[in-house]
């Protein structure tokens, strides 16, 4: 194992490079399934609230499921009990939808002004008035699945409206159900422009879409009689790190405080101070307290000039680890290969080669010979055997009944003999009768 010095470069100026090009932060609070484990118990999602309606929706370590396989006419929703603080943000959804052929139910993902409390587990064709957004996976129209976003200001009743998918503002076609595979869906707000993406698919967007602060993200499922079951793995907001900054204090109210378990889990800056080789790492500090761009430039350079240190421990350590991983190579040739004498070797090299050349002999042989003439011969064998069967079978056998029949001078005696013995049986009655003493009456 070698690594080359460029290799290293590389390796850190993509790492860098990486960091630079997503700039994300996510929100915690708003988020789950990101980690090992959606709960940390077992029994409820951090920041958020869990309902059902006719059975408990069951949350496992990877994913939840809002509605059961079987049976059907149940409900699910997970409304977050935080609401957005930042104007331009993204939210991930993982999903699955599995089921019979002719099942059915819809996913919807909410961003509205009020919460669990007052939104509960209504869908879009049984919610009354509310103010938000919803975007809606479901089979409208009998084409295999669809997505379709609906904006609300307040006062239109989606119950009592007497044809709700009209009020459609944007949508899109895309099987769902029964891929094998969660299905990714993207919500996009930004300063100018909403995007919905579908499996990294773009569905709608529009211009013209402008949500307000403070509003909470819900997911709720319904299945149908013949049911669809909703599993959700992954639910994930995130903001630019720019707007988090700028947008730091009209941010909601802050997630539960940390265990003391959490927090040792996360290396401080302390910690990470004592590492060896890494030193001289530029301290945290809020950004309010940059005010000019001479800061700002400050603080760039100083935490460039620490990658730059980073790197180049990194690429001393990986130096070391590589020459460490020589030597041991090395000492191990060294103790295994003299246990095994040369001379055994060569001896195994021989009769492996020897019996290569038996196999390679025999495999000629076998692809060499015509086998043609000796086919042609056992056929015509075959075929004489056949013929003297069928010349000399009758013969044998009308010589075989002739032999094994009864003789017709015997027969004919036996009959003769039968015909006089019963001849003279009658005779002899008939004297016997009348010779016999007659009876008078």
């Amino acid at each position: 194992m070698f690594i080359t010095p460029s290799s290293v470069w590389l390796l850190a100026l993509s790492a860098f490079a990486a960091s630079t090009a997503r700039a994300q932060y996510m929100i915690e609070s708003l988020s789950f399934g990101h980690k090992e484990s959606i709960s940390p118990n077992h029994r409820t999602v951090p920041g958020w609230q869990l309902s059902g309606e006719g059975h408990t929706p069951q949350l496992l370590s990877d994913r939840i499921i809002l509605t059961p396989p079987h049976p059907g006419s149940k409900r699910g929703a997970l409304w977050s009990e935080t609401g957005v603080g930042w104007s331009e943000w993204t939210a991930d959804l993982d999903f699955r939808a599995s089921g019979p052929e002719r099942g059915s139910g819809n996913l919807q993902i909410w961003f509205t002004k009020d919460r669990q409390a007052e939104m509960g587990l209504a869908s879009v064709y049984t919610i009354g008035q509310f103010d938000g957004l919803v975007l809606v996976l479901d089979q409208y129209g009998g084409r295999g699945g669809s997505v379709r976003g609906f904006l609300n200001d307040g006062t239109t009743s989606y119950k009592d409206h007497h044809n709700v998918d009209s009020l459609a503002f944007g949508h899109c076609d895309y099987a769902y159900r029964n891929l094998g595979r969660p299905t990714h869906v993207r919500i996009k707000n930004g300063h100018d422009n909403f995007e919905v993406h579908v499996d990294d698919k773009p569905c709608f967007s529009s211009d013209k879409i402008r949500l307000p602060l403070g509003y909470y993200f819900g997911i709720s499922a319904a299945s149908a009689e013949i049911p669809d079951s909703f599993e959700v793995n992954k639910f994930v907001v995130s903001t630019t790190n720019s707007i988090a900054r700028e947008e730091v204090r009209k941010a909601p109210p802050q997630s539960p405080p940390q265990t003391q378990e959490q927090q040792e889990k996360r290396p401080s800056l302390q910690r990470m101070q004592e590492l060896p080789g890494i030193t001289n790492i530029p301290e945290d500090a809020p950004a309010e307290s940059i005010k000019s761009q001479e800061e700002q430039f400050a603080d760039l350079h100083n935490r460039l000039q620490g990658l730059n240190h980073q790197v180049a421990t990194i690429y001393e350590e990986f130096t070391k680890l590589s020459k460490a991983m020589e030597d041991r190579h090395k000492e191990l040739m060294s103790k295994t290969v003299p246990s095994v004498p040369h001379d055994q070797i060569n001896q195994m090299d021989s009769r492996i080669q020897a019996i290569a050349r038996s196999v390679e002999a025999v495999r000629r042989d076998i692809e060499g010979r015509d086998y043609k003439e000796h086919l042609t011969s056992l056929q015509d064998a075959l075929k004489d055997t056949k013929a003297s069967l069928m010349d000399s079978l009758p013969q044998t056998m009308s010589q075989i009944v002739s032999t094994s029949a009864p003789k017709m001078g015997k027969f004919i005696f036996v009959v003769i003999a039968f015909q006089i013995m019963l001849a003279g049986s009658y005779i002899v009655y008939k004297r016997r009768r009348a010779n016999a003493p007659k009876k008078y009456l």
